[in-house]
């Protein structure tokens, strides 16, 4: 059985355009260290491998698929919003601007591992305090890394470079390709 080390509704869904039977489970892992102790783009990499062993330690006999994703604008990793008011900050600080959203997977079984990250790019429109506040008083992202989520259809990025999965926190195309040799063109 494929366990996806993760409780994130996105992830779940988008894993299930693999058609692959999956158990979702939360890995139980301590992240706040290895944001201490790593640049911004080996973080992901290094979650995902910590999530992946500590579910299978547990499950030895499954195969473990876990993910990680950080958002880095001009060097510094944005994390999710605290507040209303930090969320409003970050939101500020990405408008107009480009960033780099990077996911970090890791897939074991008995056979094999495989560690890898994918990186996507995002540019962001200029946007006011007032459609600032309206997007978070309709979509609340304060679960979500920089404070959005690129699936809201709220005018706030004006476009993407790279994978959509990705940004969303599961780059399918790669995991599709690298992990269960599928075109990624054949998904839906």
């Amino acid at each position: 059985m494929l366990i996806l080390a993760s409780t994130s509704p996105r992830r779940q869904e988008i894993i299930r355009r693999l058609g692959i039977p999956f158990i979702a489970m939360d890995s139980e892992v301590d992240e706040s260290p290895v944001q201490k102790s790593l640049s911004p783009k080996d973080i992901p990499l290094e979650e995902s491998r910590l999530k992946a062993y500590a579910v299978a330690s547990r499950h030895p006999d499954d195969e473990v698929l876990a993910c990680d994703t950080v958002v880095i604008l001009e060097g510094r990793v944005l994390g999710k919003p605290k507040s209303k008011e930090e969320a409003i900050k970050m939101l500020l600080m990405e408008q107009g601007k480009r960033q780099i959203v990077i996911t970090g997977y890791t897939y074991l079984s008995r056979k094999r591992e495989i560690t890898r990250s994918v990186m996507s790019q995002v540019f962001f429109n200029r946007l006011s305090r007032e459609k600032i506040e309206a997007y978070l008083e309709r979509y609340r992202p304060y679960d979500k890394a920089g404070a959005y989520g690129i699936q809201d259809e709220a005018g706030l990025i004006s476009h993407i470079e790279g994978s959509y999965c990705n940004v969303m926190g599961f780059p399918l195309e790669d995991i599709a390709f690298r992990v269960y040799g599928r075109d990624p063109k054949s998904l839906k």
